[in-house]
């Protein structure tokens, strides 16, 4: 039987969570946290949706809450999950009004805020960072000089790495945290706060979940490859599937799942950032939400399954989840994602070695984010990637192979580029 699914914050990146109840059966229904569209998400345009319900006004009391409780209580939902991280609070407060399966309101700010997640899990006895929300640069600064070291800092909310800065002085803390609190960020908002944490020295892994009532299922964990390049300390340049079998998966699994209890988080997906140092598992941060960047496609080749199929069944097929979310997950292939960095700025005329990856025999596909013809920046954050090579394939050495192959192309010669030229009278581009 048909029922409605309520998505709050239903955006391009997570339309393949829509399509997946859309493809079992039931229809979406979309709210809209803000007046506003995001400047990150660029509007929604897809057919097939009606117009969302508007939000105004405060989450949790108040005439807005009521008015969207009752638009969505109209359509009488079987389940109100988030379509991205600005719906979380908000998915969280519909589903408890109206008494749908979801993770509460007590631990929502917990569950945005970077500084909350990682002080809720220390006190829950979670191995975590150190770390301080700081009230201005100078405490920040001076918080760095008494510890020492490398420090990061970002703002409290936001996502995608937007406003995340590697300080190695004070004087760096110090003007970052002045950029970040000067700043909007990529939802269009002030920022509201800066946290400054301890630098964790280790490889970073991606863990993510579908929860159903308090159980956890684990559906795929993914590593990080980083390089430093256009300025940039850290850039994510690819992300490459655990196998099934890699020893590591069991440990980022326990970390995750205690991460998850701690965080309240019962129901629906889960995206964990996690830090295997020296000392063991660390969050980085944690989002209430689908992971982003196609990943449970790529999901989806590696071992059959993904958070979207999960998700369905954890909101519409309860008891389906409870007997089988134990049952092992089996290797299917090695996947890669590969996150382009381009070196080069000004109109991109086309990728004149994108003909050799494509005869790589892990090549699956790429998508094209910056086409020929359009203006094409210097890569600095996720924001500005010109494009994403998928890899797959049955042997991981291949795979391996193929992306460290793709690392090499991707340079200046991967680019053809019209450069802007600079203007004679004041050095200005013309």
């Amino acid at each position: 039987m048909s029922s409605v699914v309520v998505m709050v914050d239903l955006y391009a990146p997570t339309l393949r969570l829509a399509r997946g109840f859309l493809d079992a059966g039931h229809e979406v229904i979309r709210v809209q946290s803000t007046p506003e569209v995001p400047p990150a998400y660029g509007g929604f345009d897809e057919p097939g949706f009606t117009p969302p319900i508007i939000h105004e006004g405060n989450m949790f009391d108040g005439p807005g809450i009521e008015r969207t409780v009752a638009a969505v209580a109209a359509h009488r939902p079987v389940a109100v999950i988030t379509g991205g991280e600005t719906g979380v609070e908000l998915a969280d407060a519909l589903a408890e009004r109206l008494g749908l399966p979801g993770n509460g309101t007590a631990l929502s700010s917990v569950r945005r805020d970077k500084f909350g997640m990682i002080d809720r899990l220390s006190a829950c006895g979670l191995h975590t960072a150190d770390q301080i929300r700081v009230p201005d640069a100078a405490a920040a600064a001076e918080w760095h000089r008494a510890r020492g070291g490398r420090v990061v800092v970002k703002p409290t909310r936001s996502a995608a790495n937007d406003g995340v800065h590697f300080c190695d002085t004070p004087e760096q803390t110090r003007d970052a945290v002045d950029r970040v609190a000067a700043s909007d960020n990529i939802f269009g908002i002030r920022n509201e706060g800066v946290v400054v944490q301890e630098f964790l020295v280790g490889g970073e892994y991606v863990v993510n979940t579908v929860s159903c009532a308090g159980r956890h299922r684990v559906t795929d964990m993914w590593k990080y490859t980083k390089i430093s390049a256009n300025g940039v300390t850290d850039r994510v340049a690819a992300a490459t599937s655990i196998a099934v079998d890699d020893p590591i998966g069991e440990q980022l699994a326990d970390y995750g799942t205690s991460v998850l209890d701690s965080l309240g988080i019962s129901y629906g997906p889960a995206h964990l950032e996690v830090m295997m140092t020296a000392d063991g598992p660390a969050l980085v941060e944690i989002g209430a939400r689908l992971c982003g960047a196609d990943t449970a496609y790529f999901a989806h080749l590696a071992v059959g399954e993904s958070q979207i199929d999960w998700t369905v069944r954890a909101f519409l097929e309860p008891e389906e989840f409870r007997g089988s979310h134990r049952r092992p997950r089996r290797q299917h292939a090695h996947t890669a994602m590969a996150f382009l960095t381009s070196p080069v700025a000004g109109t991109l005329r086309g990728y004149p070695k994108l003909d050799q990856v494509q005869r790589l025999p892990s090549y699956h596909n790429h998508q094209a984010i910056i086409e020929p013809g359009q203006s094409i920046p210097v890569t600095i954050s996720d924001v500005t990637e010109p494009m994403m090579i998928g890899l797959s394939h049955p042997v991981r050495d291949i795979l391996e192979r193929d992306l460290a192959t793709v690392m090499y192309l991707d340079g200046e010669g991967f680019y053809d580029v019209e450069r802007e030229e600079p203007d004679a009278t004041n050095g200005a581009p013309s």
